[in-house]
């Protein structure tokens, strides 16, 4: 059993940021599709940007993300920070704010999750 945080910090400014989204959402689905492993995917910093722009049915990675979404969390600080707070309260991914607003990675460690960033 794995246990594993994909923590997508990548904006979506360029398309090597595209890259690293696809990257870490392929990854996610391996663990994901592993019945034995647990993860957690979040979205955090700028990687908050990918949640309304996953969330359109025209958008290529829709289904990748709909796929893995039981499994996604982004950042509240950050969604505001980077201004889709909005956007994001109309989905129903959860907002985490354990540690002063953003997610407890420590925590994640603690529990025994490898923290794979994109």
């Amino acid at each position: 059993m794995v246990n594993a945080a994909v923590v997508i910090l990548a904006g979506t400014e360029s398309h090597s940021d595209l890259g690293r989204l696809v990257n870490g959402l392929e990854a996610a689905k391996e663990f994901d599709e592993n019945p034995d492993d647990d993860l957690e995917l979040i979205f955090d910093g700028a990687g908050t940007q990918w949640v309304p722009e996953l969330e359109d049915e025209d958008h290529d990675y829709h289904d990748l993300y709909q796929s893995l979404r039981d499994e996604a969390a982004v950042c509240d600080y950050c969604s505001n920070a980077f201004g889709v707070s909005d956007a994001v309260d109309d989905t129903d991914v959860v907002a985490v704010d354990e540690n002063e607003g953003h997610p407890s990675i420590r925590s994640l460690v603690d529990d025994g999750y490898e923290i794979i960033t994109f």
